[in-house]
């Protein structure tokens, strides 16, 4: 009874209310999980897997017709391909080891189970990894010429940045945590200004150069955005940092050197206290930050990173998280990654609060640097 009051509530509710009761179609969460193993599995023995984005036509969507499309589904998937609901309300299809080619044509036999002209669903397909995209040609392959009208572009935006899969799976950034960011980064803004203050003088009166450090970084769904930092090198630092790769002490694409000859005197008291990092609390309010994420790399670093690695951009990027208290600079590269997947699955107000609270004493007992 149970059972049947719940999908009674899914099929009457919001973007839910195609769900059956027979769950031949996953939920928005279990899709998402079984898109995410997928998409790791292909990371491991280098596959292919592609997605078809199906939208019911608007006089084709009733419960009633929902179910005649999951019972075509059913008949025309393998055993290894998996159907659900997308956040956005629309239905997935998982084609493992299928290229795109191969996933326009199952989109075909769908569609041609539907009268031309009536009621035929709207659909997409992207291929992960999109090989044929990095090597120039966008489209991919052909698509069916009765299809052309239905498929959707998704060049731009975050497409240029993630892979087109990915972009599908982007998490939104939760109302409780951007609530957090601006009432944080307020608050922060107002104590910490008179710190900045002093120190942008500080620096401007140690060194020639300006006082503020600002660079390209990746962000959420792999956008670039200008983060503001206390400068604490020399002005001519980014070009002498090919010079010094080979010197770097982390491993990965990441560059990390402790004792830095780049780095000014007051440079190295600014680290020391991370109040160069102050400024940050700017990038946060305006929304490119969150108070805590991965941390963001430069552009060139960040597009050196492994596929599976690159899902950080998956989450806004923030001034602390886990690697920020256990590790820092004595961890690889991988293990750092891994603490950025780890957050951005178990993220809460809760963690959040305590990493915040965590940050503190690491930052006065110099922790990582």
């Amino acid at each position: 009874m149970l059972s049947v009051v719940r999908s009674f509530v899914e099929l009457t509710s919001g973007r839910n209310r195609h769900r059956l009761a027979d769950g031949y179609l996953l939920s928005p969460e279990r899709f998402d999980l079984a898109a995410s193993a997928e998409r790791m599995r292909v990371d491991r023995n280098q596959s292919v897997i592609s997605l078809l984005v199906i939208e019911p036509s608007a006089t084709r969507n009733s419960p009633r017709d929902i179910q005649d499309l999951e019972r075509l589904l059913a008949a025309r998937l393998r055993l290894t391909d998996t159907a659900g609901w997308m956040r956005d309300g629309r239905l997935g299809v998982l084609l493992p080891d299928t290229p795109e080619s191969g996933a326009w044509k199952v989109a075909e036999d769908i569609c041609d189970q539907y009268p031309v002209g009536e009621g035929r669903p709207n659909c997409e397909v992207v291929t992960y990894p999109d090989r044929d995209r990095t090597e120039g040609n966008p489209a991919g392959d052909t698509v069916p010429p009765d299809l052309v009208g239905a498929a959707q572009s998704l060049e731009g935006g975050a497409g240029d940045a993630l892979s087109r899969y990915d972009a599908y799976f982007l998490r939104p950034t939760p109302a409780w945590k951007r609530s957090l960011d601006i009432a944080g980064a307020a608050v922060g803004l107002l104590v910490a200004a008179p710190v900045i203050a002093l120190a942008a003088a500080a620096v401007k009166l140690s060194s020639e150069g300006p006082a503020f450090f600002i660079q390209e970084r990746e962000g959420y769904a792999g956008r670039r955005f200008r983060i503001y930092k206390l400068r604490t090198m020399r002005p001519d630092a980014e070009k002498l940092k090919a010079s010094l790769r080979l010197m770097s002490e982390q491993d990965g694409p990441a560059f990390k050197m402790v004792d830095d000859p780049r780095i000014t005197p007051i440079g190295r008291v600014l680290r020391k206290t991370s109040l160069d990092e102050l400024p940050q609390l700017w990038n946060v309010l305006r929304g490119d930050m969150s108070l805590v994420g991965p941390r963001p790399l430069p552009v060139d670093e960040s597009r050196a990173c492994k596929p599976w690695q690159r899902r950080r951009l998956h989450v806004k990027p923030g001034l602390t998280c886990t690697w920020q208290i256990h590790g820092r600079n004595v961890v690889l590269f991988d293990d750092w990654i891994r603490m950025d997947l780890d957050y951005a699955d178990r993220r809460s107000p809760w963690l959040d609060l305590v990493l915040v609270a965590k940050t503190g004493p690491c930052v006065l007992l110099r922790k990582g640097r």
